[in-house]
């Protein structure tokens, strides 16, 4: 029987060896790869093609959740962590588990048999990683950057690059300065999750950052337009002209 291939993905090496150390009681199994980092571990799975993941989630230039978010492989994933707070979404993300750092070696071995059971029957993940992250409850507090694939390449988009969102039946175009990006995304996350400060739901298809706005100009009965500063006009809902009103107090 084939051996289960795993990749261990931690920004510190005493995770890393501690996931090393417990899996050598386990005969059934291979790692395969360790990575640092989300980036390498991104491009680690896309090459290797693993089973089964150990995936941290607090790490730098790309978090746990952000590299599932442009993940298009399927392999199963065990989450890491030392933050609670992430264990409902791991969940949604279905995860085959989520250990809270420190674990114990049978906490451990317990999950690490709940993946092997789940690849060996054959009813693993079905969907694009991608395609789970859609069913995972919206994040905690405001998003400061959104993460897209293009190509080959991974683009991170800070907020305040973000022109506006308009929504595309089961996605959302992200349109920042840089041009426009494609997620696999809700417009209610982002009406719920971007600086409420500076982003404002003006129609059932778009939410625009208002420091991107030149002027707002009447069309039509009870409507508006909203001119961007780049000459783009966006439709205005007479309730998102009101929250307008109340966001630019005019």
């Amino acid at each position: 029987m084939e051996k289960i291939r795993i990749v261990i993905i931690d920004d510190e090496a005493p995770g890393r060896e501690i996931i090393k150390h417990y899996l050598k009681e386990v005969d059934s199994i291979e790692v395969i790869a360790e990575c640092s980092d989300g980036f390498s571990g991104l491009k680690t799975i896309s090459t290797l093609k693993p089973d089964l993941v150990f995936l941290d989630i607090q790490m730098p230039r790309l978090t746990g959740i952000e590299l599932v978010e442009v993940l298009t492989e399927k392999p199963e994933i065990i989450f890491t962590t030392a933050y609670d707070q992430f264990a409902i979404r791991a969940f949604e993300l279905n995860a085959v588990d989520y250990l809270m750092k420190p674990f114990e070696k049978r906490r451990f071995l317990e999950a690490v048999k709940k993946a092997i059971d789940k690849i060996r029957s054959g009813k693993g993940n079905v969907e694009p990683a991608n395609h789970l992250l859609a069913k995972k409850p919206e994040t905690d507090g405001a998003v400061n950057r959104i993460v897209v694939r293009k190509a080959n390449s991974i683009n991170i988009i800070p907020v305040e690059q973000v022109r506006y969102v308009e929504a595309q039946d089961d996605y959302v175009m992200i349109h920042h300065s840089a041009g426009k990006a494609l997620k696999q995304q809700t417009m209610k996350f982002y009406e719920e999750n971007l600086p409420k400060s500076d982003f404002v739901r003006i129609h059932r298809a778009y939410i625009v950052n208002v420091t991107g706005i030149n002027r707002i100009e009447p069309y039509g009965k009870d409507t508006h337009v909203a001119v961007l500063n780049t000459g783009e006009k966006l439709p205005v809902s007479r309730a998102g002209y009101k929250q307008l009103k109340e966001e630019l107090r005019f």
